[in-house]
């Protein structure tokens, strides 16, 4: 984050730029949230519990929309996976995206061979028709992914 004065406009301006430190992953399966979860805790011998639904608020004006969400601390990497399904109580979480059913976001540090397993993992639950990795920073949406 920095400032920038302009003398000639006597105008400062700010300018941010999101950090995106998370590996995110979209999956498509014609699942329930909580199906979806028992199978990857299964193939995975992970324990995704629920926890809060996340509140995004688009305009003032309007009611927040909710997505359910799921999370599960790796004890020994200390890595956070939270799992967020796309399509929420009045819209998408990543509108862009509105053919991808869910979104695995891994926190903190997972090396290549790591997730690699994991999407091995996730492809080989029947019900899982797409688990790819994807480049938050593409997103138009991705602020909704700053939680």
């Amino acid at each position: 984050m920095y400032f920038s004065n302009r003398n000639k406009l006597n105008k400062t301006t700010l300018k941010y730029e999101i950090d995106l430190d998370f590996v995110l992953l979209a999956i498509t399966a014609p699942l329930k949230d909580y199906r979806l979860c028992y199978k990857i805790n299964k193939q995975l011998s992970i324990d995704f519990c629920r926890i809060n639904e996340l509140e995004l608020l688009f305009n003032t004006d309007e009611e927040p929309f909710y997505f359910s969400r799921y999370y599960f601390k790796d004890p020994q990497s200390e890595t956070d996976f939270y799992l967020l399904v796309n399509k929420g109580t009045e819209g998408f979480l990543v509108p862009e995206m509105k053919k991808v059913d869910f979104f695995l976001l891994i926190r903190n540090y997972i090396d290549v061979e790591d997730l690699k397993k994991v999407i091995l993992g996730l492809t080989k639950i029947p019900e899982v028709l797409v688990a790819a990795e994807i480049d938050p920073k593409k997103l138009r949406s991705k602020e909704n992914l700053i939680f």
